[in-house]
């Protein structure tokens, strides 16, 4: 289907200039579209975009149900090939859209894992303090818990995003959207530490970098390189619970809900578009005092 990679291409430059999405979520829609693609030519013989019909999909979503794919992601196809023929059809590169009355699949919504406050002081007191590399790690990790941010957004500071003597850090989010979130005394004297005995040993005579957070070559600090590290300090602190990336960031929205803190607040300071997915923690708090009832009270 040669017009489909064309297609593909266009589309995809359509939501980074018009959207404005990460190159995370372009690459999730890329994949999405082009094992779509791929199934509609090489399993049922199509050969351009204006042969497929609602029934083609069916079977396209049947076969990813088949491989065991989960209802979350064949949701998230389902979105992707829906968005992707809408755009055709307004490029007038289709007659019709054979999406339309297509039903997304019932999700169960899970709970993220957060960490208890205990847990989390264990974890920060993890890092050696000795070596330059604990110091950052110990800024990271204060950064994280502190302001709720996205490890994405945490590697992708710059010296000039931290504002110590002002208490706020400038983080750009989703799509390069900008927003302020204030940093608490204990991030503020991490950072403080980092800046003042571990940056420069670690920048050492490598060529300078505006980066904030930096690794042992002097440059700035991978996503991967970033996660590794904090499950190793898990390993060290003896955090038994099972991480993943954005576990300190459900730690922190969780922490402020239970603790009185007004959900539009919280909303801003994770940089959510719509407080509909803030919400999430407020359920979090309820689960919390459930379990708190039920293992306390005589009567539970």
């Amino acid at each position: 289907m040669k017009d489909a990679k064309e297609a593909i291409l266009d589309y995809l430059h359509f939501l980074q200039v018009e959207r404005q999405l990460s190159a995370n979520t372009l690459s999730s829609y890329r994949r999405d579209l082009e094992g779509y693609i791929e199934h509609l030519h090489k399993e049922l013989g199509l050969s351009t975009l204006k042969e497929i019909e609602r029934t083609h999909i069916l079977l396209r979503l049947e076969a990813l149900r088949t491989q065991g794919i989960s209802a979350r992601t064949i949701a998230r196809h389902i979105s992707s090939i829906r968005s992707f023929h809408q755009f055709l059809l307004r490029e007038k590169l289709t007659d019709i859209d054979p999406t339309i009355h297509l039903e997304i699949p019932q999700i169960e919504q899970k709970l993220p894992k957060i960490l208890s406050i205990e847990e989390i002081d264990m974890l920060i007191g993890a890092p050696n303090r000795s070596k330059p590399q604990g110091l950052r790690d110990v800024a990271m990790l204060e950064v994280l818990y502190g302001t709720g941010m996205r490890i994405s957004e945490l590697i992708g500071l710059n010296l000039e995003d931290v504002h110590l003597t002002m208490g706020f850090v400038r983080v750009f989010g989703k799509g390069g959207k900008e927003r302020i979130v204030p940093l608490g005394k204990g991030a503020i004297r991490a950072i403080d530490a980092y800046l003042q005995n571990a940056r420069s040993k670690l920048q050492g005579a490598y060529p300078k970098t505006e980066a904030f957070f930096i690794n042992q070559r002097g440059k700035r600090l991978t996503r991967q390189g970033c996660w590794k590290l904090l499950k190793e300090h898990a390993a060290k602190a003896d955090i038994k619970k099972e991480l993943t990336p954005h576990t300190l960031r459900h730690s922190f929205a969780t922490h402020l809900i239970e603790n009185g803190a007004d959900l539009r607040a919280v909303q801003e300071m994770l940089g959510h578009a719509d407080i509909s997915t803030t919400q999430i923690y407020t359920h979090i708090g309820k689960t919390r005092l459930s379990e708190v009832y039920k293992q306390f009270h005589p009567r539970a």
